[in-house]
């Protein structure tokens, strides 16, 4: 189900996935505001046309239009926010976000809101290794995983509204999750990940390793080149989760370890087997798009 056409959209935030967000929806015909403090950020959006309207404060005439509300903000500024503006957002307007993190943000944020608004919170699997409005390119959803994370509070017509965010913006697949097993697992298949590319960019002080990699290596640390202060933040509000995977995988590791220090041909083997099987499931086409 595609969103309504005749929706009003407001992103607020105009980083890599809010301009994003914001390019996707207009080259399909929406109509798209954005708030942003950085104004040169909506200049550019204005000039790309990809907003039509553009306020580096929380202009409440925009507030008051917008139907659909996208925060594209760092996960501690969101509630705040919400707080200090909500007033001036027309009834039965349906807010969500885009965040790494939800449970820190969801129940907050759901208790803080106006009976006649909403939240429902989502998370679009898709980034690039460079930041700021200037690299938006709706493109990363392609072949993306999108993430709906609702509660108990959650309306149908809510989560319609946001699974219609994904398919709109051509997301490849859309699941569900509720906040704290969204949080578990975005520790194991993003956070992990990229706590293992910075040890491994930080495990050699060879300054020439960029002579000798191959493919392997550059595939493994991509993401290293990383925001260090979103990523710093993420880790923080997900530490438990996040502590949990990462001793499971040093679990993991040592085990490897062992095979390789006892010489266990076999045993290293039927690892390697293991994860072959493992990996091809990723390889899959997706089946009908989108799965619960």
């Amino acid at each position: 189900m595609k969103l309504e056409q005749n929706t009003k959209i407001l992103i607020v935030g105009l980083g890599l996935i809010g301009g994003s967000y914001a390019r996707g929806f207009s080259k399909r015909g929406y109509r798209v505001s954005a708030i942003d403090p950085d104004r040169s950020a909506l200049e550019f959006a204005l000039g790309e046309g990809f907003i039509e309207k553009g306020s580096v404060l929380p202009d409440p005439a925009l507030l008051r239009e917008a139907d659909l509300v996208i925060f594209a903000l760092y996960p501690h500024l969101i509630v705040p926010w919400v707080k200090e503006n909500q007033a001036a957002f027309a009834p039965g307007t349906v807010l969500s976000d885009v965040t790494g993190v939800k449970a820190c943000v969801v129940y907050d944020l759901q208790a803080c809101l106006r009976a006649d608004l909403e939240f429902i919170a989502a998370h679009p699997m898709a980034g690039r290794e460079v930041s700021g409005v200037r690299n938006a390119d709706d493109a990363i959803f392609e072949n993306a995983n999108f993430i709906v994370v609702p509660t108990d509070k959650n309306t149908f017509r809510a989560i319609q509204i946001c699974r219609s965010v994904g398919e709109t913006l051509g997301f490849a697949r859309i699941s569900s999750l509720p906040p704290r097993a969204h949080d578990e697992m975005i520790g194991f298949v993003s956070q992990l990940t990229h706590c293992i590319a910075i040890c491994l960019m930080n495990c050699s002080t060879s300054e020439h390793l960029v002579d000798y990699t191959g493919d392997s290596f550059r595939d493994l640390t991509r993401i290293a080149r990383i925001n260090e202060t979103m990523w710093s933040e993420l880790f923080l509000l997900n530490k438990e989760a996040l502590l949990q995977q990462m001793d499971s995988f040093m679990e993991e590791f040592a085990v490897l370890r062992e095979l390789l220090a006892n010489s266990d041909r076999e045993g290293l083997k039927e690892k390697m087997r293991l994860s072959t099987a493992r990996r091809a499931l990723f390889d899959r086409p997706a089946e009908g798009g989108n799965q619960e």
